[in-house]
């Protein structure tokens, strides 16, 4: 299977069901393995305005924003995530993502 191939299928996924977090988080990490940052960036943000407490994307959505030189916006989505990680009692994420919060300071 061709790389192209993946996203057509994970975007027509996410075409048939838009509110799916696993199918966008998906999609979203394919676009960043890929280097298509923008694409990912657009993905990411949809998937935590749509499903906000899908706490996994809070880390790779942090780190692609580090990665672009984006540290500010990457301080408020991993801060977003320890949040919700906390409020959600997964405290192996809120750590995780506090750490990463840590490291940008």
């Amino acid at each position: 299977m061709s790389e192209k191939t993946r996203v057509e299928m994970l975007e027509e996924f996410v075409r048939a069901k838009p509110d799916d977090a696993f199918t966008r988080y998906g999609l979203a990490m394919e676009l960043r393995r890929l280097g298509r940052h923008d694409d990912a960036v657009r993905e990411f943000r949809t998937l935590l305005e749509k499903q906000e407490r899908y706490v996994p994307a809070y880390l790779m959505f942090g780190q692609l924003l580090t990665t672009l030189g984006r540290v500010e916006d990457a301080k408020k989505v991993l801060a977003k995530g320890v949040s919700v990680a906390g409020s959600a009692g997964n405290e192996h994420a809120a750590g995780e993502l506090q750490e990463a919060l840590e490291q940008l300071a």
